[in-house]
């Protein structure tokens, strides 16, 4: 019998059951529990996400309030697809729980502790792997024989938008997404058709009348290419089921998220002249040209904005700073990819989080060159660089296919490891071809190293934590990240950092070139672990938050209506 630590929720055989004793609250949670969730809570720093109205009209005002109710549902379905129990016991911790206990559900969206590994923390039971997308018993290997028994049922059960479920006859099934999810999802559809009704730009319009009929088909290719042609507008919106991170069993199952974004069109112009570069960085990668994906489309707007709502898998835990969409690599052949920098998250993180990290754990005659226009610039590069490589590959018996089918779960990994590495791979090219001055050259090495503390701290279990620890120990083997045993910091050495970076960036393409899984879960457990000259380093760094935690305006002002 699995049990929750609280007498208020009792789990018995994946069912809740709400006892007459309360979760937390007066008498229901003990001082040192209280503490210890107190103390896990403070490794995010709030901060406020403000609404900048005067830059709306009153249309775009009008279509915001719907805007807002339809990503407030992403955030109700993710919660479904962390657990199946989410919904009940999100509803008993607000109706019974502490303030902290009622915060730490809500920043983690669920009682794991997403910062240590999804360790148990408001319940006393591993997180399944596969989340809720599938029985929380079946394994690995029991979905891969029934589809090489079923090999008609393995379309739908390796599908994106998907969910497996036993039937009653205690085998396997697939369930659309419009199915499992019905009602949410129907909702969302009506809020996202009111909001193209009041909004005055077209192409915005098109995009969410579309995606509407996304979350009723189940088919979001449409609805996508249609995302990729917003034009400049105030609004920036994206909305629907994305990325595939909460999936660790396959990395198949994409969870629903949401950003509403008021977007600064001169900053973005400014960056424009990138998207030129698109193609010759695709030909200047480190592989050979069998393997680049040269007839990729070309499209690749470019939006810096400001984040005022976010919702559902990008709120869970550490907050996303920049994204590259869509995933859908036919949308990716025709017209390339988005990339959507969210300014005042990652302005945030650098003033509250970064910039102290460097402090503790850098060499002080390198601080200088920490600055947020290289962090800023390679986090755009790294989401460019999510647009390039091999995407559709063919395997040497003939097999079209994804690298994200052959990598499985090690392909998240992989990837984001990919990103952050070919991102300054690209940033030394833009830099030799006068794209950004040559002072960024040293600039962008030296803030990489401090955003590598920065990064692990969300845990090497995560994807991303795991892509920095890959491409820390690997430039830590090659000479390039050194650690002063007199004074414990850490300096680059900027004469051997290219060159590794240039050989890290062709191995991690190789992987995904030839989909070669073994090789990939083979690359992580050498590299992604955390040596103890890294953990030494990271225990400097109580004092400093993790993360932030955004507090959206816009949900006050809409939200208590």
């Amino acid at each position: 019998m699995v049990q929750f630590r609280y007498a208020g929720i009792v789990l018995l055989a994946g069912l809740v059951v709400f006892g007459s004793a309360t979760c937390g609250g007066n008498g229901g949670i003990d001082s040192a529990k209280e503490a210890e969730l107190k103390a896990l809570n403070k490794a995010y720093a709030t901060f406020e996400m403000e609404v900048p109205w005067q830059l709306l009209d009153d249309s775009e005002k009008a279509a915001l309030e719907k805007l807002y109710q339809a990503a407030a549902l992403m955030d109700e379905l993710f919660f479904i697809q962390v657990s199946p129990d989410n919904i009940a016991m999100k509803e008993e911790f607000e109706r019974s729980g502490s303030p902290e206990e009622i915060r730490f559900f809500r920043i983690n969206f669920g009682p794991w502790n997403r910062l240590e590994a999804d360790e148990p923390v408001l319940c006393d039971y591993e997180k399944p792997p596969g989340a809720n997308f599938y029985p929380p018993e079946m394994t690995k290997e029991e979905f891969e024989a029934w589809v090489e028994s079923h090999p008609g049922d393995a379309e739908a059960f390796e599908s994106t938008f998907t969910t497996i479920r036993r039937t009653d006859g205690g085998g396997l099934k697939a369930v659309p997404y419009p199915e499992e999810y019905g009602e949410r999802l129907a909702r969302a559809a009506r809020y996202l058709e009111q909001a193209a009704d009041l909004t005055r730009c077209e192409s915005l319009a098109k995009f969410l009348r579309a995606r509407a009929a996304s979350f009723l088909s189940n088919d979001y290719y449409e609805s996508d290419m249609a995302w990729m042609d917003v034009e400049d507008n105030v609004l920036d919106v994206t909305i629907g089921p994305y990325e595939v991170y909460e999936d660790n069993l396959f990395g198949y199952k994409a969870a629903f998220e949401a950003f509403i974004c008021v977007r600064d069109p001169e900053e973005s112009r400014k960056l424009d002249g990138l998207k030129g570069y698109i193609l010759e960085m695709e030909k200047n990668l480190p592989i050979e040209d069998k393997h680049k994906n040269l007839d990729r489309g070309l499209d690749s707007p470019i939006s810096v904005v400001d984040e005022i709502f976010a919702a559902g898998d990008t709120k869970a835990g550490p907050q996303t700073l920049a994204f590259n969409l869509p995933n859908d690599e036919r949308v990716r052949d025709a017209k390339g990819s988005k990339k959507v920098m969210l300014r005042n998250v990652c302005r945030a993180k650098f003033e509250k989080i970064l910039k102290p990290i460097a402090g503790e754990v850098l060499a002080k005659d390198q601080l200088p060159l920490v600055t947020f226009d290289a962090y800023f610039n390679h986090i755009l590069l790294h989401e460019f660089t999510h647009g390039l490589g091999p995407g559709n590959i063919v395997m040497p018996d003939g097999r079209k296919t994804t690298v994200n089918k052959m990598l499985q779960e090690a392909n998240s990994a992989i990837e984001e490891a990919k990103a952050d590495v070919g991102g300054q791979y690209n940033f030394y090219y833009l830099i030799d071809d006068g794209f950004f001055p040559a002072k960024l050259r040293e600039e962008t090495a030296v803030t990489y190293l401090a955003g590598f503390f920065r990064s692990v701290r969300f845990g090497v279990e995560a994807p991303h934590g795991r892509a920095n620890m890959i491409a820390f120990n690997y430039f830590k083997e090659k000479g390039a990240y050194k650690c002063d045993p007199g004074t414990n910091l850490w300096s680059v050495d900027l004469d051997l950092i290219g060159p590794a970076v240039k050989d890290l960036f062709h191995e991690l393409l190789m992987l995904q070139a030839t989909g070669d899984y073994e090789g990939a879960k083979s690359f992580i457990a050498r590299y992604g672990e955390m040596g103890e000259d890294v953990k030494a380093s990271i225990d400097k760094l109580e004092t400093i938050p993790v993360d932030i935690e955004p507090v959206f305006a816009l949900q006050k002002e809409i939200g208590g209506r």
